[in-house]
């Protein structure tokens, strides 16, 4: 019977030097905030990344993700047209008075307006008319978005609409819309092109993008921007590349478009400029073991399938700890290449690195374990011990 997660220490790594000051000490004025390098997944800065916040219009990235998806499976063309229903004209269109991408009643348009519609202008009618012609209906659609939330770990949002009104039923955290950010940015690079784009003409009306930071010369090339009222504040995701490192920027509760441009900047000029990368494993190198349960063998060893890589402040003092965490003990028969749990990598008290992990070799039904967990875990915390301390400090085997 498989048991409750379990986990594995793996390594504490001594300090390498002094970190400088602005590294230690940076600070931002809005609420909530999260900085990730989207190669490595480092998280560079957090400030109350897992709280609730009121998403606004930043929720059309994950209504933009839905038919990103449907268009990758050949679901969906750009060349499609959907009608405007009254509902998408009249709550998300020019009688709504919000931003709207002034799509006339009963009119039709193509998917790739609508996207442009979407994610360039904020449209909230070109969501709608998104949603319904992708699901049938606006509540079939919210329906998806919460499933597709589940489905890529977005594990504290929750959704009740596709264009932004606020709701009970309408939460996210700064550290999840980052991670949405992150995968858009991976998986479809043929579309999330559109969120760069600076502006867009739509029957003789031309908007500019909302997105502050693509004006900034600092590498911006998305996502967008988000607000409803002051009360609820003014959010932003983004993200910028600079000598091919792209970052990614989320920020929820800023009292001012000018507030939530400036800490946006100034995060992400931060992070260029105060952090390097650090190699700790490579794509199919062994970093640890899993427990084994009725197989020929007591235990499989798990790696990633990319480099493991971290970022660390310049000339930084940085003690991280690490442990690899499963749900477990595995039940035998096990796969090569199965997913098993992740790797996580902490500075100080911060999570600043998850990779999954999956088995290495295969381990065929047996009669009973042949070890107990007790003897793995003591073996296997003592070589990676010595073996990442190895790696950080620069020695050779």
């Amino acid at each position: 019977m498989v048991g409750p997660y379990l986990s594995l220490t793996l390594f504490l790594v001594a300090a390498l030097g002094v970190a400088p000051a602005r590294a230690q000490n940076f600070q931002t004025s809005v609420p909530s905030a999260i900085l990730i390098d989207a190669d490595t997944n480092t998280v560079l800065f957090e400030k109350n990344a897992d709280d609730l916040q009121t998403p606004a219009s930043t929720v059309k990235v994950l209504t933009a993700e839905l038919i990103f998806q449907a268009l990758a499976e050949g679901r969906l063309h750009l060349d499609d047209q959907f009608t405007v229903s009254e509902h998408a004209w009249r709550t998300g269109g020019a009688p709504s008075g919000g931003s709207a991408m002034f799509l006339p009643l009963n009119s039709t348009a193509r998917v790739e307006d609508l996207i442009r519609g979407l994610v360039i202008v904020s449209g909230n009618d070109a969501a709608i008319t998104l949603a319904e012609g992708l699901a049938g209906s606006e509540e079939a659609f919210v329906m998806r978005m919460n499933k597709r939330a589940a489905e890529l770990g977005l594990v504290k949002s929750r959704f009740g609409n596709p264009w932004g009104l606020a709701g009970p039923d309408q939460n996210v955290t700064a550290r999840d819309m980052a991670k949405l950010a992150g995968h858009i940015i991976k998986t479809y690079p043929d579309y999330y092109r559109y969120f760069g784009e600076k502006e867009f003409t739509w029957n003789k009306i031309r908007q500019q993008n909302r997105n502050p930071l693509l004006t900034m010369s600092i590498g911006a090339d998305g996502l967008k921007t988000g607000n409803i009222d002051k009360e609820s504040g003014f959010g932003l995701v983004g993200s910028a590349v600079e000598e091919g490192r792209r970052l990614i920027v989320a920020i929820y509760g800023a009292k001012s478009a000018k507030e939530r441009a400036e800490e946006a900047r100034k995060l992400l000029q931060w992070g260029f400029r105060n952090f390097e990368e650090k190699h700790l494993f490579s794509a199919g190198e062994t970093i640890g073991p899993a427990q084994v349960y009725g197989g020929t063998k007591g235990s499989v060893d798990l790696a990633a399938k990319e480099d493991v890589k971290v970022l660390l402040p310049r000339g930084g003092a940085e003690r991280l700890t690490g442990k690899i965490v499963y749900e477990g003990p595995v039940i035998a028969p096990v796969e090569a290449g199965a997913p098993i749990g992740r790797l996580e990598v902490k500075r100080g008290n911060s999570v600043v690195l998850q990779q999954p992990l999956e088995t290495v070799e295969a381990v065929e039904m047996g009669s009973l374990p042949r070890r107990a967990f007790d003897a793995i875990y003591e073996s296997a915390a003592s070589t990676i011990h010595q073996k990442l301390s190895e790696k950080l400090s620069g020695k050779k085997k």
